[in-house]
């Protein structure tokens, strides 16, 4: 081998090994990504029901007020029904929402709705029903939040 040919490869290997390094060290020194951070819980709120109380996720009691909005053809006689179910989906608790203004409307009109859970506490859904005297499936709607009965 020819003193060149070995400068050339020393030099080589001298380059090569700075560049790992560098590149170790960018590996190491980079920070990860962070964790997106889950929203605050805040209202939940649909194109036809806002409800503000209580929060996704939050603990009531067994009797507990549902308050929000919503929108005018949700209600029928101004008022709609909530339910509350377990994780099987079996029903263990009900309330009526009343409407708390004028309701024969497309805007959203505020409600209430006293709730009572009978014979249950944990996870739950909180369910509100759009009322839908007819019967008819293409007139249900529904939206809900998960809640834990206390």
């Amino acid at each position: 081998m020819n003193l060149m040919s070995m400068k050339t490869g020393i030099i080589l290997g001298i380059v090569l090994f700075f560049v790992i390094i560098a590149l170790g060290w960018v590996l190491v020194a980079t920070p990860a990504p962070a964790e997106p951070t889950p929203p605050a819980p805040g209202p939940f709120v649909s194109e036809m029901v806002k409800i503000t109380s209580p929060l996704a996720g939050a603990t009531v009691g067994k009797t507990f007020t549902v308050k929000g909005e919503a929108r005018g053809q949700w209600y029928f006689e101004a008022s709609f029904p909530v339910q509350v179910r377990d994780p099987n989906n079996d029903l263990v608790g009900s309330g009526i929402a009343q409407a708390e203004g004028e309701w024969m409307t497309t805007e959203f009109v505020p409600f209430s709705a006293n709730v009572i859970v009978t014979n249950y506490s944990g996870p739950a859904t909180l369910v509100l029903l759009k009322d839908n005297p007819s019967g008819l499936p293409e007139n249900e709607d529904a939206v809900s939040i998960p809640i834990i009965v206390q």
